[in-house]
């Protein structure tokens, strides 16, 4: 299956079921479910369907991951929300339409961030039929989206805006910013599968390098951040080991029964994707 059709077919699975997680955008006060179902649109989608991924190499059901694949997917917009705000990053547009708070106004924006953020939470309490998973699930992606991982990885982002920061703290904002998600989003659906331990720290390995290739794309499609050290050429080198040690990390899989070699392909080729992508 190419990819393309891969992540497609599992985007619209996503966008289906979000739009059944969302309260309806007329429902009462609308301006808030109105902003929400608005934020959502758009995006490739690629924690969740890494979610959904690393759940069936695991010998889990995709349909089984989807309802924290999309709390996932929550946790990301709330982040683009808040970070597009003009005291964060001050972006006017994100997916190609203008940013919350400039379609409504700073204050909609900051509460639909928070709406996310606690609706994401909400889902994950009944993500599956079992409390323990769900619980854990809970517990890994609120360190992630915590100070230990996207709020204290903005926070240096922020600290360092003014004057460029050494590689070190260049690092600890690619790895928490957005890494952390990443690798939280591929151990969650781990979880879901209740993979080996393993298997699990394999696919969380795989998320770590993946999410930290990921934003040094994004430094040099925006060029800043470790593009400013290494250069394009440099930071794309950089990249590409990360990516390949991600596959490494796979081979784990090679033994047991087919659908573990089977389920390797998507995640090598998301590993690539994200690796070349564009925007």
């Amino acid at each position: 299956m190419k990819l393309t059709k891969y992540i497609r077919g599992r985007q619209k699975l996503i966008d289906n079921k979000l739009k059944t997680l969302i309260p309806e955008a007329n429902r009462f006060p609308s301006k808030i479910y109105q902003a929400m179902h608005y934020c959502i649109i758009g995006g490739k989608r690629i924690r969740p369907v890494l979610c959904m991924a690393s759940s069936k190499i695991c010998g889990g059901k995709e349909k089984n991951a989807i309802t924290a694949a999309c709390a996932i997917e929550m946790l990301h917009t709330y982040s683009l929300i808040h970070d597009d705000l003009p005291s964060m990053d001050n972006d006017d547009y994100r997916r190609g339409r203008p940013s919350c708070h400039r379609k409504f106004n700073e204050a909609i924006a900051i509460l639909t961030g928070d709406a996310f953020l606690t609706l994401a939470y909400n889902i994950l309490s009944e993500a599956t039929k079992d409390a323990d998973i769900n619980n854990r699930i809970i517990k890994e992606l609120s360190d992630v989206t915590g100070t230990n991982g996207m709020i204290g990885g903005q926070v240096v982002d922020i600290q360092n805006s003014k004057s460029p920061a050494d590689l070190p703290t260049m690092e600890y904002i690619a790895t928490h910013k957005t890494g952390a998600l990443i690798a939280a989003s591929c151990k969650t659906g781990a979880i879901i599968a209740k993979a080996l331990r393993k298997d699990e720290e394999a696919i969380f390995k795989y998320g770590e390098y993946v999410g930290f290739a990921f934003q040094i794309i994004d430094d040099m499609l925006d060029n800043e951040g470790i593009v400013k050290i290494f250069g394009r050429k440099g930071a794309y080198n950089r990249a590409r080991a990360l990516v390949n040690r991600a596959k490494e990390q796979l081979v784990v899989f090679d033994k047991g029964p087919a659908y573990r070699q089977a389920g390797k392909k998507p995640l090598i080729d998301l590993a690539d994707f994200i690796l070349e992508r564009k925007k």
